[in-house]
């Protein structure tokens, strides 16, 4: 059965930055379990960023938090571990959590925290596609069932 790299907090896991999740529907997680095995990462945690903690946005090449900390190598590390994961399992392809700074597919907040998108991918989605592992974010899901 081929391996989906997959956003914990779409799987129900509490790690999103406010410490909550945002858990797919059970008909939905149920297809995938059907036809994928998964493999659930969270690049924040992973980065060593803590639950709750203050939301992040991307600016250019570098992550800021809304009161301007740089997270920037928390963020990288983040993207380390989730390339790792890919490799190891052999990952075939990702469902990764939309606007994320870190799992955003396509399209992520422009840095201001003022709910403006822009084109772009999160730090952890652009390592995968440099891999060229395809990555969907929820609003995709149907690609990938």
């Amino acid at each position: 059965m081929k391996k989906l790299l997959i956003s914990s907090c779409l799987l129900g896991n509490d790690c999103k930055y406010s410490g909550g999740n945002n858990r797919l529907d059970d008909a939905t997680l149920t297809a995938l379990r059907a036809k994928y095995d998964i493999v659930p990462v969270c690049p924040e945690t992973a980065g060593g960023l803590p639950i709750p903690r203050e939301p992040s946005e991307r600016v250019g090449a570098r992550v800021l938090s809304k009161s301007g900390r740089d997270v920037t190598a928390e963020y990288t590390k983040g993207a380390d571990t989730t390339e790792a994961l890919a490799r190891r399992f052999g990952c075939a392809a990702a469902l990764m959590k939309a606007k994320s700074p870190s799992c955003g597919s396509g399209e992520i907040y422009d840095g201001t925290f003022s709910d403006v998108l822009v084109p772009g991918d999160g730090t952890a989605t652009e390592r995968l596609r440099a891999l060229g592992i395809p990555v969907y974010s929820e609003r995709e899901i149907e690609k990938l069932i």
